[in-house]
């Protein structure tokens, strides 16, 4: 809970420097405009105390967020919240005015005459807009947190489906073979514990190479079954991709449970891929589908790929069996804080 409420992202200064220099030199222009000095010049005023509250509010608070608060207990931790962005907003008020004598910038009345009741207002000023930044600040953060944790549910509950999903059509392609051929039953079992050793990992991101080889190794289990009838034709790919796990692979499996021809000499899973669209195409040259409603490995894969990349997987083509699988930017903490 310390992390959630003390963590202030880059992008979160970035607005509030823009947030600093706008209301600055809006605010400094209209007072210097109504006083009739040139507004010009206020503008430049109000831009260097806005930066200036920024800078110092940057520096003070982030120091504070990192060093001081996770070691005192939260009762301390308003206090000192309030001390920081006062002297925020004061400090940074003197130094702007300091700067702007030495860059001749003129100067209403009140800031050369009562420099030390203009900083303290300002401070306090500071500390207000402070309070209510930081609780949108903690309320984002808390959010953030919330879609993280439901995302990594989800993956969870995904992980738990997919895995089954793989050993039900291993085990019955094991079944068939023990009644046939007991010595490729026993390849079988051993190529599924290795096929299995290799892609059992906590990640839920790999990279298209690894992919690419759990792929393979797939098939020749498959192989052993079908006796050498699946052909795999991988186009090369120069780009580093990383993808939800079993992507290709229950698309590979789909071709063959599906597609596979006992009257055809072999069935032969094309994959190729598009670079510029982030794209990957698996096809085959099996049986038409005879629909496009996905079952449970396929909107498994859909609900991943929405999850970790944004991206989607389509029919493309029914007669000639097509997939498409689009990746958008895949991030194994898609909702990271």
């Amino acid at each position: 809970m310390h992390n959630i409420a003390l963590h202030i992202k880059a992008k979160d200064w970035f607005y509030i420097l823009l947030i600093g220099l706008f209301f600055g030199m809006f605010l400094s222009s209209l007072g210097y405009m109504l006083l009739e000095y040139p507004w010009i010049e206020g503008a430049v005023f109000g831009a260097l105390i806005g930066v200036g509250i920024a800078l110092f509010a940057l520096v003070f608070i982030s120091y504070m967020n990192k060093k001081i608060l996770p070691k005192l207990p939260e009762i301390y931790w308003t206090p000192l919240s309030m001390l920081f962005s006062f002297l925020s907003g004061f400090l940074g008020t003197l130094v702007s005015v300091f700067l702007a004598k030495i860059l001749h910038i003129k100067l209403i009345t009140s800031f050369e005459e009562q420099i030390a009741a203009v900083s303290v207002s300002i401070g306090v000023l500071t500390y207000i807009v402070g309070a209510l930044l930081y609780r949108f600040v903690k309320m984002r953060n808390q959010k953030d947190l919330i879609d993280y944790e439901y995302v990594q549910s989800r993956l969870r509950s995904l992980e738990t489906q997919l895995n089954p999903h793989f050993l039900f059509n291993a085990l019955n392609s094991i079944a068939e073979l023990i009644h046939h051929d007991k010595d490729k039953a026993e390849e079988a079992i051993l190529r599924v514990s290795a096929f299995l050793r290799n892609t059992m990992n906590e990640k839920a991101l790999l990279s298209l190479e690894d992919e690419i080889r759990n792929v393979k190794d797939y098939v020749e289990l498959e192989n052993i079954r079908f006796g050498n009838k699946i052909k795999l034709h991988i186009k090369p790919i120069s780009k580093l991709w990383r993808l939800p796990k079993f992507s290709v692979q229950l698309l590979v499996e789909n071709a063959i449970k599906h597609g596979f021809d006992q009257g055809k000499e072999s069935l032969n899973i094309f994959i190729s891929f598009e670079e510029k669209k982030n794209l990957i195409i698996i096809k085959n040259d099996g049986e038409s589908m005879m629909g496009d409603k996905f079952g449970v490995g396929l909107s498994n894969l859909q609900q991943r790929l929405e999850l970790l990349c944004g991206g989607s997987v389509e029919v493309y083509d029914k007669i000639e069996p097509t997939f498409y699988i689009y990746l958008g930017s895949c991030n194994e903490n898609s909702n990271s804080r």
